[in-house]
């Protein structure tokens, strides 16, 4: 046999090649003598002895995936959401997709209320999911009560279902109202996050007075409880916040702010926002009101618009809440592969501040993770990782 470079060698034990014809034609000698060589010769062994196994089956299976896991059949999820098209669920869809491809799953189905957050035609998505024989299904809550009969009635057919995003609602002080037996919650703890969001606005608009929030759908329990947040830390110290509803759909929420900033420009001390798409139109809305630069703003989401804004000095702050994770996690792929012995747990996707002396990353390095690329790519960090001491370990 002749020489066998060492790193075709150290691929072979890698990978645990068992013996075949793979393992024999890269073990026959072939004279590999340079790493490049070693490197191209594994490859097409791979490729070769891969071709044999399909990726994909039409028996109902799903395809092949990296590590040793059983073969399972081709579990089908589903994705219900209150605004599926809006373009803050963009990174959403890639999360959830993203985990479909890696576990060789067909990708989960989307839908629900396109843009009105309409609970009626979310629940017959729902609904709709359950008489399909859905394999799990992963549904946004923004009502305590709406989704009380149809996430029971699915998982009394044995379909485990889990919220992502929003999770019921709550009061005025924090108290949760779920209003559904889902399995957990994978999402931002939207109450603290709001109260974050006020002690944010205590620190910018540091003497008591007139600040407006808008909300797209006040009540809903996606948005409704970050307001219900930055007013519990900010009415008992005297401010005066304006609720301003600006609308589901993307197209009115930009006249809707504009409006009322053009009517309170002499009074209103800042101006935020709990959601993608309000926080998206802040800067247009007050350099349309000739208010630019001139009272603090900030709000939720990483929209490319949002970050832009941020760079530009037009808009103070947002906060992200890793949307990609909310669709990536919910994917019910060990739950379903232990018999629902692996439970999903509740999971906080977090929440970072983003701001003019953090925002450059996002905006060199577009990706999928962040909804501005389609593009699949590994993207390098290097420096210290800089994070404060621990508080909490739930």
């Amino acid at each position: 046999m002749d020489k066998v470079h060492p790193k075709v060698e150290e691929a072979i034990d890698t990978l645990n090649m068992s013996d075949g014809p793979t393992r024999r034609r890269l073990l026959k000698g072939t004279g590999l003598v340079s790493a490049t060589a070693a490197a191209s010769a594994l490859l097409a062994a791979c490729s070769s002895s891969s071709s044999a196994s399909p990726t994909s089956s039409s028996s109902g299976s799903a395809a092949s995936t990296i590590g040793d896991f059983p073969k399972t059949p081709a579990w089908q999820f589903w994705f219900v959401n209150h605004v599926f098209a809006n373009p803050f669920f963009v990174p959403t869809q890639y999360g959830f997709a993203d985990a479909a491809a890696l576990l060789g799953l067909p990708k989960p189905k989307w839908g629900g209320s396109a843009s009105t957050s309409s609970v009626s035609q979310m629940v017959s998505y729902l609904n709709t999911a359950v008489s399909a024989g859905a394999d799990g299904i992963a549904t946004t809550v923004i009502s305590s009560t709406g989704f009380t009969g149809p996430v029971g009635k699915a998982m009394a057919a044995g379909i485990p279902v889990i919220t992502y995003n929003a999770d019921g609602t709550v009061n005025a002080k924090g108290v949760p109202d779920i209003g559904t037996n889902r399995l957990c919650y994978v999402g931002q703890a939207l109450f603290t996050s709001g109260q974050q969001l006020g002690e944010r606005i205590k620190s910018l608009v540091t003497t008591p007075g007139e600040i407006v929030i808008f909300i797209a759908t006040p009540g809903t329990g996606n948005i409704q409880p970050r307001y219900a947040g930055a007013a519990a830390v900010l009415e008992p110290l005297g401010y005066k916040i304006s609720e301003i509803a600006t609308g589901a759909a993307t197209n009115a929420e930009l006249p809707a702010e504009k409006a009322y900033l053009l009517g309170h420009k002499s009074s209103v001390k800042g101006a935020f926002a709990v959601d993608a798409g309000s926080t998206e139109f802040l800067a247009q809305a007050l350099a349309g009101a000739g208010m630019s630069g001139k009272i603090p703003a900030g709000g939720f989401d990483l929209t490319p618009t949002t970050l832009s804004s941020i760079k530009a000095g037009s808009i103070d702050f947002t906060i992200d809440q890793q949307p990609y994770l909310q669709g990536f996690l919910p994917v019910l792929y060990m739950y379903k592969l232990s018999g629902g012995l692996v439970a999903p747990p509740d999971t906080d996707t977090g929440l970072t501040f983003v701001t003019k002396t953090t925002v450059d990353p996002y905006l060199a390095s577009p990706s999928r993770y962040e909804g501005s690329t389609t593009a699949e790519k590994l993207i390098t960090r290097s420096g210290p990782i800089i994070n404060p001491i621990g508080t909490t370990s739930t």
